[in-house]
């Protein structure tokens, strides 16, 4: 695996394990020669991670829409920056340039990231690994929703074997290296 995409919040939540979380996972994936892809901002949990990548001696490449660089902040010292035109491009481009996807605790941004990620999972659009970093047990009721949505009808029990859920960043890591995707139909022929 040489590159995952991380999902983050651009702040840093209300709670230092949020922090320390992403630096630690930062860490992770230096010592294991994993680069970085992610939303390419310098704020909150995104830049944690980016900064705690490069500090660690590994790559962070960033992807932003030229109309968010005001709101969102750029970061000014990645290994690379990827500019594009809108935010579709940004995830088409994130998810092309990644063998995995990673979500740290988020907003609605975060949370539309990542259940496109899971989407495009479902639908046979890709079949990279998704792991969700359950700080502070941040991911415990979207878990519960999907399950929720499984037992209503409206989701298919393999939906929960899409995705791995961890509390520490190292074995979250260990488990997307080790993931088997069941075998589902690839409905977009890729």
């Amino acid at each position: 695996m040489k590159r995952i995409c991380v999902f983050a919040g651009s702040n840093a939540g209300s709670a230092p394990e949020y922090a320390q979380a992403a630096q630690r996972l930062g860490q992770e994936l230096a010592a294991r020669n994993i680069e970085l892809v992610y939303g390419g901002s310098k704020m909150g949990l995104m830049g944690i991670v980016a900064n705690t990548v490069m500090e660690s001696g590994g790559k962070a490449i960033g992807v932003m829409p030229k109309g968010l660089f005001a709101g969102e902040m750029v970061h000014g010292g990645l290994s690379e920056l990827h500019e594009v035109d809108d935010m579709h491009q940004r995830k088409a481009l994130m998810t092309e340039l990644s063998d995995a996807f990673i979500s740290l605790p988020g907003g609605l941004g975060t949370f539309e990231e990542l259940f496109e990620a899971l989407s495009w999972s479902q639908l046979g659009i890709h079949r990279k690994p998704v792991g969700l970093l359950n700080v502070n047990q941040f991911y415990t009721p979207l878990s519960a929703l999907i399950s929720h949505a499984i037992q209503a009808g409206f989701a298919r029990q393999s939906n929960m074997d899409l995705f791995v859920m961890e509390e520490r960043p190292a074995e979250l890591v260990e488990s997307l290296l080790h993931f088997k995707r069941p075998q589902q139909e690839n409905k977009w022929g890729k």
